[in-house]
């Protein structure tokens, strides 16, 4: 296209579907499809589904959502323009972008507005979106690095110099210089400084212009208009050939401000670099099994049903569970710690994990984005987007600083003028640059990417930006029982024969009967016995909510609670409160009890030292379970816990909850299970084991990845001290724009130093945030 007004023309008149002008018109140039942008050819490719597939999921009926990179991000200010203007768009459900590795979230109702529509937004607005892929992304980086250093290697040699050349002028002002020569120094000056002001400086005007654009100002604009205004200003005192000229200060403004970037760039990606690692760990190609041979194929023509082979040190293409092989995973991605994970026949496996030892055959049944390691990248991104509240507020004073630095410029720009004209351009600047708010800005984003990205390491997923904020409020923690602060598998304890057979004998009768149930308790018996010790079982029965019964050698035999024993119910409640709350199960033959069972929950062995250090932090703990009273009596008792509520209800649960809230308690739920939901849901923060099921990670804050009760403490601790660092860089940005601005505006501060100041500034909040990836 010749301009911007044909490319409008021509892409009106492709959306609007009168491609036939181009046939009829008289007028033609060499080829009639040349004036329809071929832009938007290639973007309608990702409408169609077999490519959407490696990078869209369809979350709800007729919604989609896809993950995409956004290249041109410099600031939060982009962030803010795309995701206002996406929003905006009809159809679009919701937009959430990653200033941290540029990564962007977007839904969509297919029924009103397609990809390719979102797309062509995204670049109208200046920026370039395709689909997110882990080696592309570290591509782009490479390439943004060396464009980085490129740009700092001109500036830097330009700015030295120019300085060497300041030095002559500035000194030659003081004991005096001939004017040719001056002026020969400040031409020589301007052609030094071209480079830096047409090539180094323009991603600064680039995303001034942009925020311009969408009637919002960013902090690139008063870095703009200081370099812009210094060099005008520097150009028209060196065609007059008299007064001071500033080109030394744009270098260095310039230099000064490009490498704080590329260094605030770097950490701000070792801050994500766990979140990359884990998407970087499936890999591109898998062997996939088909007719007896085997086939290298793209993980991304998997689909769901498929057989591949993944050999021993090999990572897990897709999810899916084992069809054949017995092997060990490393599962260290989700749990936090490198250990072997044993696989057999029928065994879940996800996809990025490590096999270990056998080959194993695995049947796909997740790839792309509905895998787990996807979830929680998805997750991830979701608590990046939500910030907290500190940072709501950072980035709405950081906008409104912004009118307020460009007013008091312009008041000590006038205030100057008055008093002493020749130094205004100088103080101007200098006050300009000081008091820019970048540091302000990014004070709360670094300190969450950091935290974020060092409790992953450990296991610890924050799926929510308040997480952090809530957890160093917390003052009440309430636990789920089972599957919390005990394992959730019953475990045979005890065996007490009454009739006259031996433990032994008892153990093979009850194994047996078992042998045809589903009931969880079952495993607990069959584990004990060998296959070879079970006996035939005939005409099997099983009564839900009671237990089995089955003939062995012509005798029939119950298995099961008192509804299925001779036992009262005053002796079946009596026999519970000696078991210690413990599940008991009756063993009777047609007339007499023959043995009891004991079985129980194991509790986590650091639970009590977990509970310990909370109420030594001054913190209380209770206990909500839908287990019965004297199961959940015993366990309190074990954790030294007078709190507990035991045949809790969802909504009992949640109204116990809510009465501690109503005391002023902000209080964390854990919990891993479906009726954990609603209260997890209703927490000021929650947690969810890892192992929990989906709806409860789904209704969580936090994911305990490791399964591990010391984490909760951890995630606290991580709370405290991520808030501890947003305030530390609050109070420095804050601290620093006000002291430095008097001093500018009374021309203490020279631009040069300004720009110096302004760097360190910023560079001092990214890595004190960076502290948090070692706590």
């Amino acid at each position: 296209m010749c301009c911007r007004g044909c490319q409008a023309v021509a892409q009106a008149i492709a959306e609007n579907g009168l491609q036939e002008y181009y046939r009829h018109r008289t007028a033609m140039p060499s080829s009639g499809h040349e004036l329809i942008p071929a832009e938007l050819s290639r973007l309608a490719l990702y409408d169609h589904p077999e490519i959407q597939k490696s990078f869209v999921i369809e979350s709800d009926q007729h919604i989609k959502q896809a993950s995409l990179i956004l290249e041109g991000i410099t600031c939060a200010a982009c962030v803010w323009l795309n995701e206002r203007h996406l929003q905006q768009l009809p159809g679009v459900k919701a937009v959430q972008v990653n200033y941290a590795n540029h990564r962007a979230r977007i839904s969509w109702d297919e029924r009103e507005i397609q990809l390719s529509r979102i797309l062509k937004e995204i670049q109208l607005l200046g920026y370039n979106a395709h689909p997110y892929n882990a080696l592309q992304q570290e591509e782009l980086r490479r390439k943004g690095r060396s464009r980085d250093i490129r740009r700092i290697a001109v500036t830097g040699l330009s700015a030295a110099q120019v300085m060497m050349l300041a030095v002559a002028l500035y000194a030659g002002a003081a004991l005096g210089m001939e004017t040719g020569t001056a002026q020969l120094l400040r031409y020589v000056s301007l052609v030094l400084t071209l480079p830096v002001f047409l090539y180094t400086a323009v991603p600064f005007y680039v995303s001034a212009w942009r925020a311009m654009k969408s009637r919002r100002l960013n902090m690139d604009f008063p870095v703009s208009l200081a370099i812009i205004t210094a060099f005008v200003g520097s150009v028209w005192v060196t065609l007059r050939g008299e007064g001071v000229v500033y080109y030394d200060a744009i270098t260095m403004f310039t230099l000064f401000l490009l490498s704080t970037r590329f260094l605030e760039r770097n950490a701000r990606e070792k801050s994500v670099e766990a979140t990359e690692n884990l998407l970087k760990l499936v890999p591109a190609m898998s062997l996939r099994l088909r007719d007896g041979r085997q086939e290298a194929v793209a993980v991304l023509d998997l689909a769901v049903g498929d057989i591949i082979l993944v050999k021993p040190g090999e990572a897990v293409a897709a999810d899916g569970e084992v069809a054949a092989g017995i092997s060990s995973v490393d599962e260290a991605l989700l749990t936090g710690e490198s250990r072997a994970v044993p696989k057999e026949i029928g065994d879940a496996v996800i996809a990025g994990s490590i096999n270990l030892e056998g080959p194993l055959e695995v049947r796909v049944t997740g790839t792309g984005e509905n895998t787990v390691l996807a979830g929680i990248v998805r997750l991830l991104d979701r608590a990046v987007a939500e910030k907290p509240r500190l940072a709501q507020l950072a980035d709405q004073v950081a906008g409104r600083f912004t009118y307020v630095l460009l007013a008091l410029t312009l008041v000590v720009a006038l205030a100057w003028w008055w008093h002493d004209p020749d130094k205004v351009l100088e103080i101007a600047l200098a006050v300009l640059v000081v008091t820019c708010p970048c540091a302000l800005s990014i004070a709360a984003p670094a300190a969450f990417a950091a935290s974020g990205s060092h409790l992953l390491r450990q296991g610890i997923l924050l799926t929510r930006g308040h997480a952090l904020e809530t957890l160093a409020k917390v003052t009440h923690v309430v636990f789920d029982k089972t599957g919390t602060l005990t394992y959730g598998k019953p475990k045979l304890h005890q065996v007490l024969p009454f009739g006259g057979m031996d433990t032994h004998a008892c153990m093979c009768v009850a194994a047996s009967l078992e042998q045809a149930s589903e009931h969880p308790l079952a495993q607990s018996f069959l584990e004990r016995i060998g296959k070879n010790e079970l006996h035939l079982v005939t005409e099997a029965q099983n009564f839900p909510g009671k237990g089995v019964t089955g003939v062995i050698d012509g005798r029939r035999y119950t298995l099961g609670n008192r509804m299925l024993s001779p036992l009262t119910r005053a002796q079946a409640e009596s026999a519970m409160e000696v078991a210690g709350g413990a599940t008991v199960v009756w063993l009777c033959d047609e007339s007499r009890v023959l043995a009891a069972f004991e079985l129980s929950d194991e509790l986590r062995p650091d639970a009590v030292a977990l509970i310990q250090e909370l109420k030594a932090q001054g913190m209380g703990v209770s206990i909500l379970s839908g287990d019965s009273d004297a199961a959940v009596r015993h366990f309190a008792a074990r954790l030294g816990i007078t709190d507990y509520r035991g045949a809790q209800h969802p909504e009992d649960k949640l109204a116990a909850l809510k009465a501690l809230q109503a005391g002023g308690a902000v209080v964390a739920m854990v919990g891993d299970g479906v009726n954990d939901a609603p209260v997890l849901a209703g927490a000021d923060v929650s947690l969810a084991m890892g192992g929990g099921t989906q709806v409860a990670r789904a209704s969580s804050d936090i994911v305990l990845l490791s399964e591990k009760l010391p984490d909760i403490w951890r995630a606290l601790q991580a709370g405290r001290a991520a808030m501890t660092v947003m305030q530390q860089n609050f109070a420095w940005a804050a601290g620093y724009n006000f002291l430095a601005l008097p001093f500018a505006a009374l021309g203490y501060i020279p631009p040069w130093l300004a720009a110096l100041g302004m760097s360190v500034s910023s560079l001092v909040v990214v890595l004190n945030a960076l502290r948090l990836r070692q706590v």
